[in-house]
């Protein structure tokens, strides 16, 4: 018999797709994250939230194997993937969208668009059908299909990673920092975005300084300090809680 928690989200019951288990990771001698757990199931959207130097970032960069755990384990449907290599992650249907963009300034938003889609490069047919369903959600980057990715604005290089992720047809996207350094309109255009693509099914798994804005996204949330998990629960719940409220929705 479904929960209320199967009612109010209809994820909880799915099966856990990504699973970071009890993991530490360092960068040198420096240890960025101690015993982090974090659990995605299939069809949500869970927010990972912290201040600087929180370990929020390097926990979802285990996740796309660009930081390799020295304790613990990391799976994607229940095989281990902290061993493999980011190119090998992203065959297996995730997509990442990185802090910053890292759009290829001297290539074309075309050019950026194509390389999204490469782990779908045999796809011919469905690779067109993404790019135009791209340029249908993205008209700018239509306007701008074979301008530089490097003169685009900032608020522009974000629809295009956002866009870039897209055409990959991922099942699950991992999302660092979107609203950093965005004027309010283009944080409202990435976040109708994100709200669609949850509505569409795909799971989410998303790093976020704005946490009130990550809060209405998600499901649930993780709130790291200096590399530890220190509140996890439904993101309802936490934007409720008085000590959330304090530290990162500024409340008094």
């Amino acid at each position: 018999m479904p929960t209320l928690d199967d009612v109010v989200n209809p994820a909880a019951g799915a099966p856990v797709r990504v699973s970071v288990d009890r993991i530490d990771c360092h960068y040198g001698a420096v240890q960025a994250l101690f015993e982090v757990s974090v659990d995605v199931r299939q069809g949500e959207t869970v927010a990972v939230l912290g201040g600087n130097a929180s370990g929020k970032s390097t926990t979802v960069k285990s996740v796309l194997g660009l930081v390799k755990p020295t304790r613990g384990t990391v799976t994607l449907d229940g095989q281990r993937i902290d061993g493999l290599s980011p190119a090998d992650i992203i065959e297996r249907g995730v997509a990442s969208v990185p802090e910053g963009r890292r759009v290829f300034p001297e290539m074309s938003v075309y050019e950026n668009l194509l390389l999204g889609a490469w782990p779908r490069r045999k796809e011919k047919a469905a690779i067109q059908a993404s790019l135009a369903r791209a340029y249908e959600a993205f008209p700018r980057l239509a306007e701008r299909r074979n301008q530089a990715a490097g003169t685009l604005s900032g608020g522009e290089q974000q629809m295009l990673a956002l866009a870039r992720a897209w055409v990959r047809n991922p099942t699950l996207v991992c999302i660092d920092e979107p609203s950093m350094g965005l004027s309010p309109k283009f944080v409202d255009l990435v976040y109708d975005v994100l709200f669609g693509w949850k509505d569409q099914g795909i799971t989410i798994l998303i790093v976020e300084q704005n946490a009130r804005l990550a809060l209405e996204l998600a499901d649930r949330a993780y709130v790291l300090q200096h590399g530890k998990v220190v509140l996890s629960g439904k993101a309802d719940d936490l934007a409720a809680d008085p000590s959330v409220q304090k530290a990162y929705l500024g409340a008094a």
